[in-house]
C-alpha cells in the first residue's frame, strides 16, 4: 500500500461560466466529455449553438501545433475573444461548487451529487491522488497543447473520496437549498445542476475532511496528467515552486463520495477476434481448463453473472451462437498466468482475469502487444454485445467492477486494464471553467 506523504488540498476558485442569469438552462452550450464526442455530434452541437463548449474543447484546425491555423491557436483565440466579449464571465468571489446529475435508470430516478473544486496537483507517487488506469501519450500531448494555448481547465477531472459517514452531505444540502447557477440536460436526458458555496467556513469544512483522505481518479486521467505536466512546465519557467498558490498548481475536479448511492459503475463488455482462423472447438476446450462451463439458464443474462462466492463469472458466446456461463475454477492454480508482482486485488478484477487467462493466451490479444488491440472491441450494452457474436469470434459479457476493487487496486499502486470501469453518467463539459493564469 502506498504511504501518504502529503495531504489532499482542496480550494475554492473563481469559476469562469457562460454569461447567463442564475438558474438558466445552458443545455445548448454544454457537451459530453471531449473524448467521447464524435465529429458528427460536434457538428450537431455547434449547429444548435456556435458557442457550444466543443468550439473550445475541440476547436477546428490541424493537430500539428506548428501548422498555421492549428486547433490550439484557434482555441486560444476563441477563449480570449469569449472572455473579452462577455460570452464568458468570471465569478467575483471564490466558491466551491456543488454538482447534481439526475437521471432515470430502470424506472428509478437516481441523483449523483458532489463538489467541484480546485485540487492541488501532486504526482501519483505522493500517494494522495491515485489513478486506476493507464494514460496514452498521444492524448496527453493534444490536451497539453490546448492547455498551453488557453491557460485553462476547460473540463473537470472526475475524482472520488471516502465519506462513509456522509459528513460532507450537509454542505451539499446547504447548497441545493439555494438558487442554482445553471442547469443543462444532455442527449440522454441526464439533468446537471450547479450551485455555489461562497461561505469560507464551508470551504474550510470540506478542506478539512479531504485532508485526511486519498482522492481516486474515476475518469479524466488524461486531464489530470496534462494538468500536472503543465504545472511542472510553469514551475520550470519560475525556477521551482512559487510562493503562494498560483492557479496552475491546481486542477478543476469534481469530487464525489465513493459511498454516494447515486455513484453507478457500468461494465464494458468485450468483443474479440482471433488473429487467424478461429478454432471454436479448441477455444472451448482451452477455456474449460480455467473455467467451469455451464449452459445459459433461462431469464435475463445478467442473472447468470451472479457470483455469491465472488468468483469471476463471464457470459461467453462464440460466432456459432454457442453460449456458456464460465466461472473461474477453484481447483486450478492460476497464479502463474498473472503478471509477476500483481496484487490479489488486481487479480480479482473480472476484466483482468479475462485479459490474462482468456484474451491473451487464447486469442492473442493483450495491451502489452498494442498491435493486437485492433481485434478487440467494446460495448456498454450486454444485449448489443451478444448480437455482435454473429460477426466476431467471441463475445464476453462481464460484471461491473466494484468500488472496493477500484480503491484496492489504486491503493496497491497499480492500474486496471483498459475500460475496466464506466462511471455513469459522464460529467458534462461547459458548466464551469478554471483559469490557470488567474
Amino acid at each position: 500500500m502506498q504511504r501518504i506523504t502529503t495531504v489532499a488540498v482542496v480550494r475554492p476558485f473563481r469559476a469562469v461560466r457562460y454569461a447567463r442569469p442564475a438558474g438558466a438552462d445552458i443545455s445548448t452550450l454544454a457537451a459530453p466529455p471531449y473524448d467521447v464526442v464524435t465529429p458528427e455530434q460536434r457538428e450537431r452541437l455547434l449547429a444548435s449553438d456556435s458557442r457550444n463548449v466543443v468550439a473550445l474543447e475541440l476547436p477546428e484546425g490541424p493537430l500539428d501545433p506548428s501548422a498555421e491555423g492549428n486547433r490550439y491557436e484557434t482555441g486560444a483565440r476563441r477563449w480570449r475573444e469569449w472572455l473579452e466579449g462577455g460570452v464568458l464571465v468570471q465569478d467575483d468571489d471564490p466558491a466551491l461548487y456543488v454538482l447534481e446529475q439526475r437521471y432515470v435508470q430502470g424506472g428509478t430516478e437516481i441523483a449523483r451529487r458532489g463538489f467541484i473544486a480546485a485540487v492541488d496537483l501532486e504526482p501519483f507517487s505522493a500517494g494522495v491522488v491515485l489513478p486506476h488506469e493507464r494514460t496514452l501519450p498521444k492524448a496527453i500531448n493534444d490536451r497539453l497543447n490546448l492547455t498551453r494555448s488557453t491557460a485553462a481547465n476547460l473540463s473537470q477531472v472526475f475524482g472520488m473520496f471516502a465519506d462513509p459517514g456522509h459528513v460532507t452531505d450537509a454542505l451539499i444540502e446547504k447548497a441545493t437549498a439555494t438558487r442554482p447557477l445553471a442547469t443543462a440536460t444532455d442527449e440522454a436526458g441526464v439533468v446537471s445542476t450547479v450551485w455555489a458555496l461562497t461561505d469560507p467556513s464551508d470551504h474550510a469544512a470540506l478542506a478539512a475532511h479531504l485532508a485526511n483522505e486519498r482522492v481516486f481518479i474515476a475518469d479524466g486521467h488524461h486531464r489530470y496528467t496534462t494538468a500536472l505536466a503543465y504545472r511542472d512546465e510553469r514551475r520550470a519557467e519560475t525556477q521551482g515552486a512559487p510562493d503562494g498558490a498560483p492557479a496552475y498548481d491546481s486542477v478543476m475536479m469534481a469530487l464525489v463520495n465513493m459511498d454516494d448511492p447515486g455513484l453507478t459503475v457500468w461494465p464494458t463488455h468485450r468483443i474479440a477476434d482471433a488473429p487467424g482462423t478461429f478454432d471454436e472447438s479448441a477455444f472451448w476446450r482451452s477455456l474449460a481448463g480455467r473455467f467451469e462451463l455451464a449452459e445459459l439458464p433461462s431469464g435475463h443474462p445478467s442473472a447468470a453473472l451472479e457470483s455469491p462466492d465472488g468468483r469471476t463469472t463471464l457470459l461467453v458466446r462464440t460466432r456459432s451462437g454457442a453460449t456458456r456461463v464460465a466461472r473461474l475454477r477453484t481447483d486450478v492454480d492460476h497464479s502463474a498466468a498473472f503478471p509477476a508482482g500483481s496484487s490479489d486485488a488486481w487479480r480479482s478484477i473480472d476484466v483482468a482475469v479475462l485479459q490474462e487467462l482468456v484474451l491473451s493466451p487464447l486469442l492473442d490479444i493483450h495491451p502489452d502487444r498494442p498491435g493486437t488491440l485492433d481485434r478487440l472491441h467494446f460495448s456498454k450494452d450486454a444485449h448489443e454485445a451478444l448480437k455482435m457474436a454473429s460477426d466476431h469470434d467471441a463475445v464476453f459479457v462481464v460484471n461491473p467492477t466494484r468500488m472496493d476493487q477500484v480503491a484496492a487496486v489504486a491503493l496497491a499502486g497499480e492500474t486496471m486494464p483498459q475500460k475496466s470501469t464506466y462511471f455513469y453518467p459522464k460529467l458534462l463539459s461547459g458548466l464551469l471553467f478554471k483559469r490557470l493564469d488567474d
